[in-house]
């Protein structure tokens, strides 16, 4: 194989590797907002309540 064609999959390879990276962080923030998701807005509500009591 040509040296320029080894080059041209390693740069494909390492983008399809960053893209995977990226889908699989995705993936892990998406699911802790949904498990969180109720606890923040909670705290927000709370927050907000209590300055529009003083």
């Amino acid at each position: 194989m040509s040296d320029v064609k080894v080059r041209l999959t390693q740069k494909g390879q390492g983008l399809v590797e960053y893209a995977l990276i990226l889908v699989l962080v995705a993936i892990v923030v998406f699911a802790v907002l949904m498990l969180l998701g109720p606890v923040i807005g909670n705290t927000f509500s709370s927050i907000s309540n209590s300055l529009s009591s003083l």
